[in-house]
């Protein structure tokens, strides 16, 4: 084999290990007996900061200093810093000329943000099988909610008999997500994006599932924002990102009141206030500014260009085969879809298990295997209970042989091969033996009782 032919491969091997990420080496008791390296499998919910970004907040630590407010060097070392992210983040995201970068707490906080600057008389559209998060913010807007569909072209369909009549000189948005947090699977964003821009309306993507996994081009897929969580993007801390067109936020009453957002403030003669706001994308930044956090997520910005999409997309492939594989001959064992079993997906699967009510199930995940999912309606729950089949009923107490809700299991980036490897073992044990510890209900959940062994 050539030097050429020798380095390549062990190119390939590296992008297909898993990066470095914070806690992988944890080890957490087994209820069984014994210590066991913990398998992280909930990255849906929050993924562990990878080591690059960590490294890179502990060598900004010692030069903390205030945002935009401060003449000293480390003010104006910590200035650039921020403003420099959002240079880096706009370049993530692929965003247009004139596009504004704005740095909130979450997924959640950026589409409320968005929400209180719709203009008047702006009707909303927005799928059943929303997030919570992209679902619930439109309440004071006149909403139209749209039933999920069955497949991609349907959802392009649906949207299309949606918009289909209205005026379309009045202001419209449309919000979607880019992959669901519940079944992983891909939506049609491009294809959303121009039936809603056909009809006069907008866009905004929700890409909190969908950034971690694969690029997001605002100007390829042409959404109008997007919004995503730093701690689904492997930073930690508390910030987000709404990205997108300008105008609506310009003209929009600032998110937050105080410092930072107003330009000048100064008192009348009638003893009352007068306040000039920014019009930047400082006039929804009030207050002082989370810069570890911002600095974070840019971070992680930078890690996952580098790392390169492409191979981080088909090693996660290949997990998702190897879950779906293993248990594809495991009885009772049923996968979640809108849109069919070999729909494209990122790292996320929900399942149900026949006879076993979910918190039961995932709690002998983590107290005899080490092994931490999600289960419950995963703030989704319009979503799941139609996936489901039905509404949920009174709380089910542990050990009980069914429940409305389901398991998903998540993973990214750093996510060893052994993880998911124990995790399918785990599944196919629990379903054939039954779990080896008795377990108790306590606050609504599952938990292993302490007092007695099975």
């Amino acid at each position: 084999m050539s030097v050429t032919a020798v380095t390549a491969v062990a190119a390939d091997r590296s992008v297909r290990a898993p990066l470095p990420v914070l806690g992988r080496d944890v080890t957490v008791p087994l209820v069984t007996g014994g210590e066991v390296t913990y398998a992280a499998l909930d990255y849906a919910a929050s993924a562990p900061a990878l080591q690059r970004v960590w490294d890179d907040v502990a060598a900004y630590a010692p030069y903390y200093g205030s945002v935009h407010r401060g003449a000293g060097y480390l003010s104006q070392l910590s200035t650039d810093l921020f403003e420099n992210a959002r240079v880096t983040v706009a370049g993530f995201l692929d965003c247009r000329a004139g596009d504004q970068v704005v740095f909130t707490r979450s997924t959640t906080d950026s589409l409320n943000l968005l929400a209180t600057a719709l203009p008047d008389g702006c009707e909303v559209f927005v799928f059943e099988t929303e997030h919570h998060a992209s679902l619930l913010p439109w309440r004071e807007a006149r909403v139209r909610y749209l039933d999920a569909p069955d497949s991609p072209r349907q959802a392009v369909t649906t949207l299309e008999r949606a918009l289909a009549g209205r005026d379309p000189h009045s202001p419209a948005l449309v919000c979607v997500t880019g992959a669901s947090n519940v079944t992983g699977e891909l939506w049609p964003v491009r294809e959303l994006a121009a039936a809603a821009h056909a009809h006069g309306a907008r866009i905004v993507l929700d890409a909190a599932q969908l950034a971690p996994h694969h690029p997001v081009s605002v100007r390829d897929l042409d959404v109008d924002w997007v919004a995503f969580s730093g701690h689904k993007l492997y930073a930690p801390f508390g910030s987000g990102v709404l990205a997108g067109r300008a105008d609506w936020l310009r003209t929009a009453e600032p998110y937050l009141a105080g410092g930072g957002a107003s330009r000048k403030v100064t008192r009348r003669a009638d003893g009352g206030v007068d306040v000039e706001w920014h019009d930047g994308a400082a006039r929804h930044e009030a207050g002082s500014p989370n810069v570890i956090g911002v600095h974070a997520v840019a971070s992680a910005c930078k890690a996952l260009t580098e790392a390169g999409f492409e191979g981080l997309a088909a090693r996660e492939e290949e997990l998702i085969r190897a879950v779906r594989d293993g248990l594809a001959d495991v009885p009772g064992v049923r996968f979640l879809s809108l849109f069919g079993d070999d729909a494209p997906r990122v790292g996320v699967l929900s399942f149900v298990v026949d006879g076993w009510n979910s918190s039961h199930f995932a709690a002998a995940l983590s107290a005899e295997y080490g092994i931490g999912v999600r289960d419950g309606l995963f703030c989704a729950h319009p979503l799941v209970r139609r996936l489901l089949g039905g509404e949920p009923g009174d709380q089910v107490e542990c050990g009980a042989t069914e429940s409305l809700a389901a398991i998903r299991v998540s993973f990214g980036a750093g996510t060893p091969d052994e993880h998911v490897e124990r995790f399918v073992r785990a599944v196919r044990e629990l379903v054939r033996d039954g779990a080896r510890w008795t377990y108790r209900t306590e606050d609504g959940r599952c938990v292993p009782d302490t007092s007695a062994r099975t």
